[in-house]
Formats: structure tokens, C-alpha cells, sequence
């Protein structure tokens, strides 16, 4: 254990040290790209893993930005001046029963000013893990009953055949989590991921994934879900593919053995320093993280690795009843009272661009198969600061912290590393 331990330690030191001591490279004459890894960001039908992760390592969450939670265009602005190319949880509807129709069409009104930016984009629709009793106010397609197998009917969405049956139920707020295993959920999950396909995403979270599949026995029902997905999307998708991913506290969702998903998902899971007030380190180990356990296999693809690409975020989660105190009684998943994108959105400019470069030399160097993946914005929860933005304060985006060049440096130096390897694997006999 005292081994352990110590090596831990000679892998978090040095980064510690960065938090003090690094200083972002200027935003104005740097190159972001990561084309310099194999491939560059062309996909059709399917993905090679140079250009997955081409998309993973200039990943950037921009929660529900495409239906109205921040300034479209200046976000727009944002990812162009930092070179973003995985816009993850672009249309978030936390809920999506509640206006889903209205946010389907707002969406496919603004999805294309973003890819007419640049179109090797990917944005990303949410299939969340909660579903509310308004649900059965939305009718169901036909086309919807026919891709499932289904004879048509003509009637709407059933929530109670969504949940899970009593003694498995598990309430969020004034909603459920509903059971994957059940045709209606399958027919709702099916409606909302081919509708965020045909608004322009071509990556769908589908939230935790492990927490619904309690009556699915090998994750065959997800495995058939998700394929249908993917045929929709070979047929509706610009590039014919939808890259599927999920929070993966067990390390995978598998199915006989390989990958359902295209890559993982997972939260950072930041520890904070008790002896230094309000600062947190990331570490092998700590809770349920993810780093070293991605599970592999073959993947959708057709590739096969032993552990899946996965991207690394600032969660959101609430706050503690002790907001700015240590977690001294292990409450939880608090970081100094918040959950991690609050905490991090509450410390100062200049150790918020240091710790991004820490967390993201961390990942890389503890597990290559992770990605950090920036924040750009995000739900908070303090009183303070309701929204994290990391566009830079303007009239547009009144409330912005100012982090674009801070991210923009991380893939900066990210690039420039790359740079120096192909330069030195050049010039060696």
C-alpha cells in the first residue's frame, strides 16, 4: 500500500506543482489542430480510432446550446476562436418530454449556423436517464412503431409502462428513471435519438446507462436499441454514423464481451486538499473514476482495443447543505461543498487555466486512453454563479468567466507536443 502510495504521489506531484507554476501560452498565435494524430476528422458509416480521438482530444461541453441556455452566437464565436470539434451535450433536454417538439424545431433552426462554421463538427443530443408523467401527452410516430417492429397505433406515449415496476423505482425530482428493458422506453429513446439526428447531431449521449438496465440481463436490449439508432442514422445522418456514448461507473456497457458504445464517458471525479482550502487534485482510485478501467473489446466499428477512448468532464450535481466547506464526512461526491463544474467555476481566472492544464497533462499521462474534456458551459449551483460560461465577457455573454484562452492553450500545447514527436520521429535514422 505505502508503495502505492508513493507512486501516486510521483505522478500527481509534478502536476501539482504546474498549478502554481504554469502559465497559458497566448491565445492569438497558437494552433489548436489535432489533425497531427492520423486521419483527421473524416468518418463515414464508421470511425477509425485516430479520428475518434482526434474528436475526443478537442472535446467541449456546451450544455443545451442549441436550445437556448446560452448565446448561440457567441458560442459559435467560442468554439471557432479555440478549435472545438466535439460539441458534447450541444441539445441537452434534461426532461425532454416537457416542449420536446418546440425544442426539436428551435434546434433544426440552429444546428446549421454551427456546422456552417465548420462542417467536421459533431454535436451532441442527450437520451438522459429520467423521464416525467408529461410523456404521455406526445403521440407516437408511426414511423416510430415500424423501425421497432411494431403494428402502428394510434395513440400516445405510456409513462407508467416507462418506469421501472414498485420495489425498482427510483424518483429524480418529480420523475423516474425508466427501465430500459420496457418497448416503451425503447420507442421514447428511439424518438428522441432519431430526432436528434435529424436536427444534425451526429453523437448521442445516452446519459447513465447503468442505471436503467436493471432488468436487462447482458444488455441485450440495449445493444438492439442502440443499433437501431445507428441504422437510422446510416440513413438520416450527414455522415451516416451517430457516435453513442454513456456514463460508465462499472467501466463499460458490454455485451457479449465487446463495447456497446463508441466511446465512455465519465465524470473527473475531483478530490479536494483538505490543507489547501478550495484547491482538488484528481487521483487514481478516488471513488468510482474511470481512469485505467475503460473496458475494450471489438467496438462498432470493427477495430478492437483493450480499453475504449473515453472523455473525462466537469459533472454537475447539486451543491452540499455546506457549500465552500470540506467534505470531512465523505458526503457524497462534494468538492469543498459543490459539485465539480461549480467549484471549478469558482476559483480565480488564473488557477482555473492552471488547473485545466494539470487535469489535462493528469489524464493523458495516467491513462492514455482519456481525454479532458473542456468546459464551456454548464448548469451551476451556486449562489454566485447560477451558469458557468467560458466565453469571454462581452455584451453577449455578460457572465463570462474568460477561460477561452486558457483552453485554447491546453490544445495548443497539446499540438505542439505532437508537432515535436513527428519532428523527432523524422529526423531519427
Amino acid at each position: 500500500m505505502k508503495r502505492r502510495t508513493f507512486r501516486l504521489f510521483l505522478l500527481i506531484a509534478p502536476a501539482l506543482a504546474s498549478l502554481s507554476l504554469a502559465k497559458p501560452t497566448s491565445a492569438a498565435s497558437v494552433n489548436t489542430n489535432s489533425t497531427l494524430r492520423s486521419g483527421g476528422f473524416h468518418f463515414d458509416r464508421t470511425i477509425s480510432r485516430p479520428v475518434l480521438e482526434n474528436y475526443l482530444s478537442r472535446s467541449i461541453c456546451i450544455e443545451g446550446m442549441l436550445n437556448g441556455r446560452g448565446p448561440l452566437t457567441d458560442d459559435i464565436r467560442m468554439i471557432t476562436n479555440c478549435g472545438a470539434k466535439y460539441i458534447a451535450r450541444a441539445l441537452c433536454l434534461w426532461g425532454a418530454e416537457n416542449n420536446f417538439l418546440a425544442n426539436i424545431e428551435r434546434a433544426k433552426k440552429e444546428a446549421p449556423q454551427v456546422l456552417a462554421t465548420d462542417p467536421e463538427i459533431v454535436l451532441e443530443g442527450c437520451v438522459f436517464e429520467t423521464v416525467g408523467p408529461r410523456v404521455s401527452q406526445i403521440a407516437i410516430p408511426d414511423w416510430v412503431f415500424k423501425d421497432l417492429g411494431q403494428a402502428v397505433e394510434q395513440r400516445n406515449f405510456r409513462y407508467e409502462d416507462m418506469i421501472y415496476p414498485p420495489g425498482q423505482q427510483r424518483r429524480i425530482g418529480n420523475a423516474q428513471v425508466p427501465d430500459e428493458s420496457r418497448l416503451e422506453t425503447q420507442l421514447w429513446f428511439y424518438y428522441q435519438a432519431a430526432s436528434y439526428i435529424d436536427v444534425g447531431c451526429e453523437g448521442i449521449h445516452f446519459g447513465q446507462v447503468e442505471i436503467m438496465n436493471r432488468n436487462d440481463h447482458g444488455n441485450t436490449n440495449w445493444f438492439r436499441l442502440i443499433n437501431l439508432v445507428r441504422d437510422y442514422a446510416v440513413k438520416h445522418a450527414r455522415r451516416h454514423m451517430v457516435l453513442c456514448n454513456g456514463h460508465v461507473p462499472s467501466g463499460g456497457l458490454m455485451h457479449k464481451g465487446n463495447p456497446i458504445l463508441d466511446f465512455h464517458a465519465f465524470p473527473l471525479r475531483i478530490k479536494e486538499t483538505p490543507d489547501k482550502p478550495r484547491e482538488a487534485i484528481l487521483q487514481v482510485g478516488f471513488t468510482d473514476a474511470i481512469y485505467g478501467r475503460s473496458k475494450g473489446g471489438k467496438t462498432f466499428s470493427g477495430w478492437t482495443c483493450e480499453h475504449l477512448p473515453y472523455i473525462a468532464e466537469l459533472d454537475n450535481y447539486g451543491r452540499s447543505r455546506h457549500p465552500g466547506e470540506p467534505n470531512a464526512k465523505g458526503e457524497f461526491l462534494w468538492v469543498w461543498g459543490y459539485d465539480e463544474i461549480t467549484w471549478f467555476g469558482l476559483q480565480s481566472k488564473e488557477y482555473r487555466a492552471s488547473w485545466l492544464q494539470y487535469a489535462w497533462d493528469w489524464v493523458r499521462n495516467t491513462d492514455t486512453n482519456g481525454y479532458l474534456e473542456m468546459p464551456g458551459g454548464r448548469t451551476a449551483t451556486s449562489a454566485e454563479m447560477r451558469w458557468y460560461y467560458a466565453n469571454n465577457s462581452s455584451d453577449a455573454c455578460p457572465t463570462g468567466r474568460g477561460d477561452e484562452a486558457a483552453i485554447r492553450a491546453v490544445w495548443a500545447n497539446d499540438t505542439a507536443k505532437l508537432t515535436e514527436k513527428k519532428r523527432i520521429s523524422r529526423s531519427s535514422p
